[in-house]
């Protein structure tokens, strides 16, 4: 006889609350206002558009630096949660413990680049991030932002991280 499946509802608060988790250990996304938005194992990373975010009160734009820190944040997430999907799936993370001192370690940027495609609007920007290649020790990311259209991103980025060790967190 086979054990009874953990009810759907637990796995979910599980997996929401690993998520604010390791959206909370960046002290930088908050002050940015980026958030997620998860649908099963899919991330999308969510900048909501205020005045402190506009680079060019001319255009207006949003700040280049802005848009860097919201594709390399995504990235990161995606990264970490890729990387914990399995210790959140079985249960072996206890998401109502984990706070941004208990977190695992997040994996470190070694390097990361963006293409600006066309100006940022004074609107919500959203992106996602696709795991490339992930190992032990090296993992990499590409990252796409848009903010009407998906088709018609305004800004990429490629990044190359240092994966933490499983003893390290």
């Amino acid at each position: 006889m086979s054990a009874r499946p953990e009810p759907v509802q637990m796995v979910k608060q599980r997996r929401d609350a690993t998520l604010r988790a390791l959206a909370e250990g960046i002290p930088y996304s908050n002050h940015l206002g980026i958030r997620f938005d998860r649908r099963g194992d899919e991330l999308t990373a969510i900048l909501t558009f205020d005045e402190k975010l506009i680079g060019n009160p001319m255009l207006p734009a949003l700040h280049g630096g802005v848009t860097a820190a919201f594709l390399e944040v995504c990235a990161v997430i995606q990264l970490s949660w890729s990387y914990l999907w399995t210790d959140i799936e079985s249960g072996r993370i206890d998401a109502a413990a984990l706070t941004p001192e208990t977190l695992p370690r997040l994996p470190k940027t070694i390097d990361f680049t963006v293409d600006y495609l066309r100006t940022g609007l004074p609107r919500d920007a959203y992106a996602r991030a696709r795991v490339n290649r992930s190992g032990r020790r090296y993992a990499s990311v590409h990252v796409e932002g848009w903010q009407d259209n998906r088709g018609r991103p305004f800004a990429q980025g490629t990044g190359h991280f240092l994966m933490p060790r499983r003893s390290d967190g």
